[in-house]
């Protein structure tokens, strides 16, 4: 294997990341307007593979959890989870979304009514759009999460490989020029897209603790306060880095974990109780028997306005998925040796997909109750600005100094958590799989994290963040279907000896 300090995969990795953020921070307009253009080009000519893809790995998740393969151990036979079955659902809830329930709790279902509602009665755009995300936040994306978590843990941890996706190849095939040359071109992509899609949630927390912060101390221009946050958020991750990553971060993330569920419950308490529960049911019921048939959508036959929402929301979080899948892949496997491939499978897709459905039930319920028996100010609001709608939601409950602060900081927990996991991820990957790099290393991808996430809070909108984060995934459109090959090629060749 190559060194672990000065391999050429690490050189390249970091060079690249480099440049990229060098290129943000210069010309942070022309990256943003290369990448969304370059993004649309792949999604008008991919995006129903994207949608295929997405879909076949929720069927893939479906066979194995209820195949003959679904007994088979993450480790040998005979192993033991390391971690009890609720410490470690309470792990998988904040592993790969974490910032964003914050930053789109109330703004996506809003954002999603008001195009729907063009086509039909407000009530039914209110359903459909929480349908609409749920979608994009559910079962296909921790379907996306836990197939490639489950390749990562299985070779590792029943093959003996290391946690790179570089390892199924090699194992699947055996070791020979080409699996050696296609893994590591696999490695080198894995690192770009952990490092540019962490870069890009380190801006949409910035973006949302500069507004929050903005109104608790009342400063008219949260942009005033944009680089002195992201200061703070850089020291607070650079610290960390330099030690080894023990129970302390996983004692943060969950600290922002308790502080996101007891703002739910304050608001589903304290909101209107019966309309968010009934919303959740019925959201619920048409989510569960609607998404199979949803996820083969692709707006093929509308106008160019709702092929444009399209791509921009549900395609865009796919490929967002698929960005995060390596770095949330490697923290699902590290936690999951031991455990069955069936209740891997089934922990990792049924239980996140149940908390998002409560989080924006109540969230995204509240903004249309807003919106359709209160004066819709929170939608004005959104149209103006997504970074301010849970804050403005929050307004409206008592206590909203304190909801603020505590939105705040779990904000500032899930970025910082997530920049520290991602820097150890990040020299793991370009030091051939070493659970235990460097400190070096990891403040060296700390330093790199941040100068990324400062030329996407450059780039100024969501949106184009958004596009660069898609653009550094598209390659795993194609990785992923591989690493599927390989781990029931794997699977098969086991079953016969």
């Amino acid at each position: 294997m190559i060194g672990k300090t000065t391999s050429p995969l690490l050189i390249i990795a970091i060079a690249i990341s480099a440049v990229i953020a060098g290129w943000g921070i210069a010309d942070p307009e022309g990256l943003g307007s290369l990448a969304s253009a370059a993004v649309a080009m792949q999604f008008q000519s991919r995006g129903w593979f994207i949608m295929l893809e997405a879909s076949g790995l929720l069927f893939v998740a479906l066979f194995l959890a209820f195949s003959r393969f679904g007994t088979i151990r993450l480790g040998p036979d005979g192993s033991e989870p390391e971690f009890s079955t609720p410490a470690w659902i309470a792990m998988l809830f904040a592993a790969g979304m974490g910032v964003g329930l914050l930053f789109y709790g109330a703004a996506e279902p809003l954002t999603h009514f008001e195009e729907l509602r063009k086509f039909g009665s407000d009530p039914q755009a209110a359903g459909y759009a929480l349908f609409v995300t749920y979608l994009n936040w559910g079962f296909h994306a921790w379907a996306i999460y836990g197939v490639v978590g489950l390749i990562i843990a299985y070779f590792a941890y029943r093959r003996g490989r290391t946690l790179l996706l570089s390892a199924p190849v090699a194992d699947a095939f055996g070791e020979a020029g080409w699996t050696r040359a296609l893994g590591w071109a696999f490695d080198l992509l894995s690192i770009v897209a952990i490092a540019v899609g962490l870069a890009g949630s380190l801006a949409m927390g910035v973006f949302q603790v500069q507004t929050g912060l903005a109104g608790l101390i009342d400063v008219e221009n949260p942009g005033v306060l944009t680089l002195p946050v992201f200061a703070v958020m850089c020291l607070a991750f650079s610290i960390p880095l330099r030690r080894d990553l023990g129970e302390g971060m996983a004692r943060l993330s969950n600290a922002a974990m308790l502080i996101a569920v007891g703002l739910m419950v304050y608001l589903l308490v304290l909101g209107p109780t019966s309309y968010l529960m009934n919303g959740i049911v019925s959201g619920f019921g048409r989510y569960v028997f609607g998404v199979l048939p949803a996820g083969f959508s692709t707006a093929e036959f509308f106008d160019q306005d709702v092929v444009n929402w399209f791509e921009g929301w549900t395609l865009n979080y796919m490929i967002w998925w698929l960005a995060w899948s390596p770095f949330v892949g490697i923290f699902i496997a590290r936690i999951s040796r031991g455990r069955t491939i069936r209740e891997f499978l089934i922990g990792v897709i049924v239980a996140p997909t149940l908390f998002s459905i409560l989080w924006f039930g109540v969230f995204g319920g509240l903004g249309f109750f807003d919106a359709l028996r209160q004066e819709a100010g929170l939608s004005a609001i959104n149209r103006e600005n997504l970074d301010a709608t849970t804050f403005a939601l929050l307004d409206g409950f008592p206590l909203a100094g304190v909801t603020h602060a505590a939105t705040i900081v779990a904000a500032f927990l899930f970025v910082v958590t997530s920049v520290v996991s991602a820097g150890f991820t990040l020299a793991m990957i370009g030091t051939g799989g070493d659970e235990n790099p460097s400190p070096r290393i990891r403040t060296i991808w700390g330093a790199i994290l941040g100068a990324l996430g400062l030329a996407m809070v450059l780039v100024g909108d969501v949106g184009l963040v958004r596009s660069v984060i898609a653009l550094s995934a598209i390659a795993f459109v194609f990785i992923v279907p591989v690493l599927v090959i390989c781990l029931f090629r794997s699977l098969r060749r086991e079953k016969r000896q």
